[in-house]
């Protein structure tokens, strides 16, 4: 009896370590499959920026100095690039504490394809007898890419790491992944000079002596001040906020009917506001409330303050900055 019982511990004793050695094989291949998932994220997302991005932009940037069927040539099969990569997603092992993630890395390199395809169709357009019209279009599709890098910075990245993290992998991070390179391609202006090489054509303010001039120096809504372009910046209270900009003049002189802009830009449309300061005084700062209505929740936005120039002022950098955000409630 007593061989016996020492025989059935024993063989509890094996199973026991059996079953530990089993779960710890299954958690260390979980933990690897997992580990394979965010390299792979991160070798596309790198790609999708060295391979893709990067070298649009070039072509874009420097498409007035090129024959027109070259740069027309060269978009197209960084469009096929991006296709390869949007597909080599689709067919990732993705394991299931990953779906969510995979879910929107799929959609961001979508987006990133459907910018591809739509700037590919308007290039030779732009290039061509129909240049503001194509850049105008150019400029509200490169909105798609803005939000193809909210979608990846927002989601699927922090889901990566969140995975992770749950299951017990420290010490990896997600690759960052930005396609739109400056927001400065929403800008159809802009835009139409970057790929045409054309700049267009505004009236200057006649002469004046002296030092004039306005600064920005900063923007809130209620308490949270605004960070600019490249933080995305997370506002609460809906989509009628009140904007409250801090107008300095930057001068020797008082100035009078200074006009502040403000224009959100999301889901493809444009809301404006404005506010004219019927005088400012040399040092002083002021601040300045001017709400805008109607901005759509849960949506990347674009948001463009301006102070306009007065007479005599000759640099108007400092007039403006633009803020990327996302409204809710």
């Amino acid at each position: 009896m007593v061989r016996r019982r020492i025989a059935a511990g024993a063989a509890v004793v094996v199973l026991i370590v059996i079953v530990l050695v089993i779960n710890s094989c299954v958690k260390s291949q979980k933990q690897q499959s997992l580990k394979d998932y965010n390299r792979e994220v991160s070798r596309l997302a790198e790609e999708s920026g060295s391979q893709v991005a990067s070298p649009l932009f070039q072509a874009l940037a420097g498409a007035s100095g090129k024959p027109a069927l070259n740069v027309e040539e060269q978009i197209d099969q960084l469009r096929i690039a991006a296709q390869s990569i949007a597909n080599h997603a689709k067919g990732l092992s993705v394991p299931g504490e990953m779906a969510g993630a995979q879910r929107m890395l799929l959609l961001a390199l979508d987006l990133r394809l459907e910018g591809m395809t739509k700037l590919a169709a308007l290039v030779p357009q732009a290039l061509g007898g129909k240049s503001k019209q194509a850049t105008a279009q150019i400029a509200g599709d490169m909105e798609v890419f803005l939000a193809s890098d909210v979608v990846y910075s927002q989601r699927v990245a922090p889901l990566v790491e969140q995975t992770l993290a749950s299951s017990g992998i420290q010490g990896l991070s997600t690759s960052s992944s930005r396609f739109l390179p400056n927001v400065g391609w929403l800008e159809p202006n802009t835009v139409q000079a970057r790929i045409t090489g054309q700049g267009t054509s505004s009236s200057q303010p006649a002469t004046v002596t002296g030092n004039h001039g306005s600064a920005l120096k900063a923007v809130s809504v209620g308490t949270n001040t605004l960070a600019p372009e490249s933080t995305l910046n997370h506002i609460s209270g809906g989509g009628n906020p009140t904007f409250t900009v801090q107008v300095e003049n930057s001068g020797e002189f008082s100035e009078t009917n200074v006009k502040v802009d403000i224009t959100v830009t999301a889901a493809g449309k444009q809301y404006k506001a404005s506010h004219v300061i019927e005088k400012t005084e040399p040092g002083k700062t002021l601040n300045v409330e001017i709400p805008v209505t109607g901005i759509p929740l849960a949506v990347a936005s674009k948001i463009q303050v301006s102070i306009e120039g007065v007479p005599g002022e000759n640099d108007l950098e400092n007039n403006k900055s633009t803020y990327l955000a996302i409204f809710g409630q």
